[in-house]
């Protein structure tokens, strides 16, 4: 189940490699847009990520039911998802443009990226949710364990919604708003209430009264758990949006990089939420001790791992190679060299987010904290970063 859902997330993310790859007048003309591209994309995983972890636990647990009503595990989890979306796309916008700014010289203002990353980001959540609902209902009702199947579909479904939501957003700001008299006046006030709306929502649920007897206090408890931690992913998101960033020109160079790279970091995103998702439910079932010396049962998951990573990456070696040869892509690298970057990358990918998944999945059990909030989102964020700076020093080694 695991390596066909790894298959079809790296099939999906090709996609978003060639959309990538043929916005590069867009990805030029505002600083800091790579930035904002895969800090967006590395935080959907980490909130849906998360939320199909904790909706697997549920279902292994026995506590989850198909139902949208009040008190329910994915009400909980749609009302606090739909808030970290709100909250964390206004958070990127701002860092966002404070790292550009710094950095890149940035063109545009703070309320220019807060209203493309909240708008994109948006619209782009309630698919992804969408999908997710859906992930859950038909493993519910088919039996499947989600663990093996919601990270990297998530993921992938994350990659290619994300990415053109934010070109979306990108083309209202720069094409359609800003040739409006008064423009920019228009873009601050949609920001302005953006964050208005998200304070509101906010205050709504840390005011709510827990229930005892259901889960009418989860979306409050998955708030307060996963929020700091998410403000701590998003250093690690900017950072690698500021490693691609700044490798921007090679990147666009090289046509079969900029198409492979969006699958490379999901798969790295897609097999640590998928053996972090399998861990917490261990460890909610008692079935993996938790102790700082990895046992039988988390060696296994690390072989498979290895398994899953080598036979996915050397799928998209070949298909990101033959989508740019079918795309009128200039062949300046060779299918050996292609191959051997992704299968070299994957190989120390996968030895780092193996031991990653399992330390966070044991370190949130010893503090006392619910694995399946926090593992998904440090381990997706801390890969993006290292998979990143990874497959940059594995391609300058190369080239």
């Amino acid at each position: 189940m695991g390596l066909t859902a790894l298959v079809i997330a790296g099939t999906a993310d090709l996609f978003a490699g060639i959309l990538l790859s043929t916005m590069e007048d867009t990805l030029v003309s505002i600083a800091g847009m790579m930035i904002l591209i895969y800090s967006a994309i590395g935080m959907r995983g980490n909130i849906f990520g998360a939320m199909g972890s904790r909706i697997g636990t549920a279902m292994n647990i026995g506590t989850f039911e198909m139902s949208l009503r009040k008190g329910t595990v994915l009400r909980a989890n749609v009302e606090s998802t739909i808030l970290l979306t709100l909250i964390m796309s206004i958070a990127m916008g701002v860092t966002t443009w404070a790292v550009a700014a710094a950095f890149f010289n940035a063109n545009i203002t703070v309320f220019d990226f807060i209203f493309i990353s909240t708008v994109g980001g948006v619209i782009s959540g309630i698919i992804v949710l969408m999908f997710n609902i859906l992930i859950a209902y038909v493993g519910n009702k088919r039996e499947w364990d989600v663990d093996n199947i919601t990270a990297p579909l998530i993921a992938a479904i994350g990659d290619i919604v994300t990415m053109p939501m934010i070109f979306v957003a990108t083309w209202l700001f720069k094409d359609e708003i800003l040739s409006l008299a008064h423009g920019e006046w228009i873009i601050i006030g949609v920001s302005l209430a953006l964050i208005a709306v998200t304070i509101v929502y906010t205050v709504y649920i840390l005011k709510r009264k827990v229930g005892r007897r259901d889960f009418s206090g989860e979306a409050k408890r998955v708030l307060v758990q996963s929020l700091p931690v998410l403000m701590i992913c998003l250093v690690f998101e900017i950072g690698a949006g500021i490693v691609i960033q700044d490798q921007q020109d090679a990147l666009i160079e090289y046509a079969v990089l900029i198409i492979m790279l969006p699958a490379f970091l999901n798969q790295g995103n897609a097999l640590s939420g998928m053996l972090t998702s399998r861990l917490s439910s261990m460890i909610h079932l008692g079935t993996l001790e938790s102790g700082w010396v990895p046992r039988s049962g988390a060696g296994e998951n690390f072989v498979l791992m290895y398994i899953c990573a080598m036979l996915t990456f050397l799928y998209i070696g070949l298909i990101s190679f033959a989508a740019m040869i079918l795309t009128g892509g200039v062949d300046n690298i060779g299918i050996a060299r292609t191959l051997a970057i992704i299968l070299l990358a994957g190989f120390l990918a996968t030895t780092i987010l193996n031991l990653l998944s399992y330390y966070v999945a044991i370190a949130a059990t010893k503090f006392g904290l619910d694995p399946d909030d926090h593992s998904i989102p440090v381990t997706s964020s801390v890969m993006d970063l290292l998979g990143s700076a990874v497959l940059v020093f594995v391609i300058a080694f190369f080239i």
